[in-house]
């Protein structure tokens, strides 16, 4: 999978509500209601995950799930980052 441009990566947060780039890593913390939803969105994430062959960094405090993205074998953000993020969002909606 090839890097994504400053361009494209630029184009990609103006549509990530809430995400934040830091260096090759895109990362956003989720807020929920308590530890079992905490629990629950995390394993939806990892399904979707699986599914897509690409996992993210997870860090789970009580209700709140911080993500963090990036595809380490293209030493970059990519557009598997991308989707994920924008996976994750929708699971949030």
């Amino acid at each position: 999978m090839t890097k994504l441009s400053e361009e494209q990566i630029s184009i990609a947060l103006e549509n990530l509500r809430g995400w934040h780039r830091q260096g090759d890593m895109l990362s956003k913390t989720f807020k929920l209601p308590d530890f079992p939803r905490a629990i629950a969105f995390v394993t939806h994430i990892g399904f979707l995950a699986e599914a897509a062959a690409h996992h993210p960094d997870i860090d789970i405090r009580y209700n709140k799930v911080t993500l963090a993205l990036t595809t380490h074998d293209a030493g970059g953000l990519t557009e598997k980052d991308i989707a994920l993020a924008m996976a994750a969002d929708e699971a949030m909606s």
